[in-house]
């Protein structure tokens, strides 16, 4: 493959695995901080994965390094997945 082909699989992969890292960890952490019912909050959460999901392709593909496409991606995802997880064991 050229290396033009392999940028562009690795932001398509950034998207699709990235995104859907980051999608996971918003949606425990806001499971986890949203001030309602338990059921509701989960719904909430993973409603708003969908826009979360939407704008994390939209910025790979927009941002310049490939090399901040994928920390953009991942960073935060283990960050708010880790935090959501923390604060949602005292919850159960």
């Amino acid at each position: 493959m050229k290396p033009a082909h392999m940028l562009l699989l690795s932001r398509v992969l950034a998207a699709i695995f990235g995104g859907y890292a980051l999608t996971s960890g918003v949606a425990v952490l806001l499971s986890a901080v949203l001030p309602l019912s338990r059921v509701e909050a989960v719904q909430t959460a993973t409603l708003s994965a969908f826009a979360v999901y939407t704008c994390a392709v939209i910025w790979v593909f927009s941002v310049q390094d490939l090399r901040r496409a994928w920390l953009g991606m991942l960073l935060p995802a283990i960050a708010c997945g880790g935090i959501g997880m923390l604060l949602s064991r005292g919850a159960a």
